[in-house]
């Protein structure tokens, strides 16, 4: 019972946070939208001409599927599900019109259906190409006909619903909010980078390690507003509420390429610094005249991180103390190299990733263009 305690305790914050993630206001639009969706599938679903009134419950399943956060998500996903549908039906019909339906050709159809549907060809709509067989072969029976038009045009028209009501009532994109996470994602690399100089200076070796976990998790926060982003852009295409096309998202894209490459720079730090202070294999020893200026050129560095707009006056400054306390990092490297007659190890590769980081991060977007 300790243990279990234990773990909810540790699980606590993940808990919290996809708890407060699934109650964001775009969640909830999306979860009324979907029951609006659903609900005025089923009630159009019946009114349907011909056979097609006999299967209304697929309608609400339809309006189920064509909802998603993004409105060009929405049709990608409708599209693809129609065509898993089609794909599904078309397998069917195939064993209906030849050999029938008996205790071989049907798991031989869904055989085939699942190898279908990892071609890549069906996208969200993977799912449904082996499950359309199944059900026509199975469900369909005897009127495996009139059972594939109601199935398909049922499943249409709670797809058209779905779009209907998430054009109508249109996300908002995403793209602020992408915008912030990169913005955060900056000041997370210049804490990283504080934390390596507080580590440097710290009694030896330092007490707390969180600095060196931290610094190895960065390529994943990476990807993650790489993905972020990604999902920003989808939700501007077709949007009426969306000004412009990905241009506007251009600059967000060109400052994660830019942090991107400080992260790597800043976890190559990282891992120089871990194994001189734990003394890992591969470990090169520091002097003991380098943490104080190494220390203070962390800092001046994290600092020029941390500005938002490279171009601003106060961008310029931090920059300037930065390159300062960089010389003087190599200027201590270069005269206790030359009294001691050997490389001074860390001091060497974090004054060069310091730099590198310096001009990375002065980069202005017309630099780049």
């Amino acid at each position: 019972m300790t243990k279990i305690r234990s773990r909810i305790r540790e699980r606590r914050p993940a808990i919290v946070e996809s708890l407060r993630g699934a109650v964001q206001p775009a969640r909830l639009l999306l979860a009324a939208k979907t029951a609006l969706a659903v609900g005025l599938a089923w009630w159009i679903a019946p009114q349907m001409p011909g056979v097609t009134d006999q299967y209304p419950y697929y309608a609400p399943l339809g309006a189920l599927v064509s909802m998603y956060p993004t409105l060009m998500g929405s049709v990608r996903s409708s599209l693809q599900t129609l065509l898993g549908l089609v794909a599904g039906i078309g397998l069917a019909t195939l064993v209906i019109v030849t050999v029938g339906p008996n205790w071989w050709t049907i798991p031989v159809v869904v055989g085939v259906g699942v190898l279908l549907s990892g071609t890549g060809w069906f996208g969200a709509g993977k799912e449904y190409v082996p499950i359309a067989a199944l059900f026509v072969l199975i469900i369909g029976g005897q009127n495996a006909d009139d059972y594939s038009l109601g199935y398909l045009t049922q499943m249409a028209v709670g797809v058209v619903i779905g779009l209907v009501v998430n054009l109508v009532i249109a996300p908002a994109p995403t793209t602020l909010a992408a915008a912030a996470r990169v913005d955060a994602f900056r000041h997370q690399l210049s804490d990283h980078l504080h934390d390596i100089g507080y580590a440097i200076t710290e009694s030896w070796p330092p007490e707390h390690e969180q600095w060196a976990e931290d610094a190895a998790s960065l390529a994943d926060t990476t990807s993650s507003l790489r993905t972020a982003l990604a999902e920003a852009d989808d939700s501007r295409r077709v949007n009426p509420r969306a000004r412009g096309g990905r241009g506007e998202t251009q600059h967000v894209h060109e400052d994660l390429t830019r942090l991107d490459r400080i992260a790597h720079l800043i976890r190559d730090i990282a891992d120089a610094t871990a194994d001189t202070i734990w003394d890992r294999p591969g470990a090169m020893p520091l002097d003991p005249e380098l943490p104080e200026p190494l220390a203070a050129a962390c800092h001046a560095v994290a600092d020029a991180i941390a500005a938002e707009d490279p171009s601003t006056a106060e961008a310029h400054r931090l920059r300037a103390e930065a390159a300062r306390a960089i010389r003087r990092l190599l200027e201590t490297v270069d005269d206790r190299t030359a009294d001691v007659g050997r490389t001074t190890g860390p001091g060497v590769l974090t004054a060069m990733h310091l730099r590198r980081i310096l001009i990375v991060s002065g980069a202005t977007r017309e630099s780049d263009d």
